[in-house]
């Protein structure tokens, strides 16, 4: 197998065939890849597509579903649905893709065991692994259902529910960047994001994630109302996926279809026009920090959670869950610690060799 260098050097040039890159951000991505092994895995999607279906040769039969395919312990955040309420869940669908259902939860797991080994939590990989697979088969054998942070998820909801204290902090960094100029292309989908027509904004550049980072992302702030408001545009493309799959020009998008199908309480601020995901960004509406959780975190039941969510976006494929629920049966008791712990040793590997040459 090629190297983890020689591996980024042609996934960067199969991605500039099919958009704009932005050659300053890659470099931030590979010194933020450098950092740790969790957000190696975060920047490193390209790698686990070849790497996984050697390490876990075994599973790359099991049924297909629509799924995240990037799926990470920091792909979930909050959003407010139509009712105003705080939604949680899978916030990124840059990368779906029809997959094995058992990428979804061996990555989740191997992410979530990297994660853990550089914090406080006293949790070990079996316990860890035991948690999501136990949310993943309770929801699919009862059929999915939102989430909802209410009354039965208070403690999630209150987490989430602090970042509003630091309202003023996140919109400070925000109209601290500078202004840039919009394509045109863009600047009309941000207008049509609005909640008024010809409501006047500014653009600014926010860096922010680590799998994405590279790729165009514009941020309009505007004030509404008496109070600030903003919508973010960022490019699409087919999933890492289909490298080195295919050479075509342009892959199918599935960011739409994996959103609608889900089995979730919608954001109606999320839009995909023309190769571009637009949303709402606002303190209530972004990702939840796995690593940044506090030492008294309900770590056990929130990976039981992801675990669930997993199988709201697996239930969008029909008849998904009986072949799930049936393969599951015949898989032995300890499958996916045991898949999970060749994907992190395979990642760490990985991460070394890039940290040698990426480290200052």
């Amino acid at each position: 197998m090629n190297s983890i260098l020689d591996s980024s050097k042609r996934y960067e040039r199969w991605l500039a065939q099919r958009l704009k890159l932005i050659p300053r951000d890659l470099r931030l991505k590979h010194r933020k890849m450098a950092r740790s092994a969790f957000v190696f895995l975060r920047g490193s999607f390209f790698r686990w597509v070849e790497v996984w279906p050697k390490q876990c040769h075994a599973l790359i039969e099991a049924p297909r579903v629509l799924g995240v395919g990037d799926l990470h312990a920091e792909n979930f955040g909050t959003w407010r649905d139509r009712e105003g309420r705080l939604a949680w869940g899978v916030n990124d669908f840059d990368e779906a893709a029809v997959v094995p259902y058992t990428n979804d939860l061996v990555r989740l797991c191997t992410s979530a065991a990297l994660a853990i080994e550089d914090s406080p939590w006293r949790l070990s990989m079996r316990r860890a692994c035991e948690a999501v697979l136990d949310g993943y088969t309770e929801s699919l054998s009862q059929g999915g259902a939102p989430i909802v942070l209410g009354k039965s998820n208070a403690w999630l909801r209150e987490l989430a529910e602090a970042r509003l204290k630091a309202e003023s902090r996140f919109w400070r960094r925000l109209t601290g960047l500078p202004t840039i100029r919009l394509p045109p292309d863009i600047r009309r989908l941000l207008a049509a994001a609005m909640p008024q027509r010809k409501l006047q904004f500014r653009a600014v550049h926010r860096i922010a994630g680590v799998g994405s980072l590279g790729r165009q992302r514009f941020t309009a702030l505007a004030t509404w109302r008496g109070g600030m408001i903003s919508r973010e545009a960022k490019a699409l493309t087919g999933s890492a996926w289909d490298w080195p799959r295919t050479e075509r020009p342009r892959s199918r998008i599935h960011y739409a279809e994996a959103v609608k199908h889900a089995i979730r309480m919608h954001d109606p601020s999320l839009r995909i026009r023309r190769a571009t995901v637009i949303r709402r960004l606002a303190p209530d509406c972004r990702k939840v920090e796995f690593t940044e959780l506090p030492r008294k975190a309900h770590v056990p039941e929130l990976l039981r959670m992801m675990g669930a969510e997993t199988a709201n976006v697996h239930l969008g494929t029909r008849h998904a869950a009986k072949a799930i629920l049936a393969d599951l049966k015949h898989r032995k008791r300890r499958w996916l610690e045991e898949a999970t712990a060749r994907m992190r040793d395979a990642t760490l590997s990985d991460w070394r060799e890039w940290r040698r040459k990426h480290q200052p």
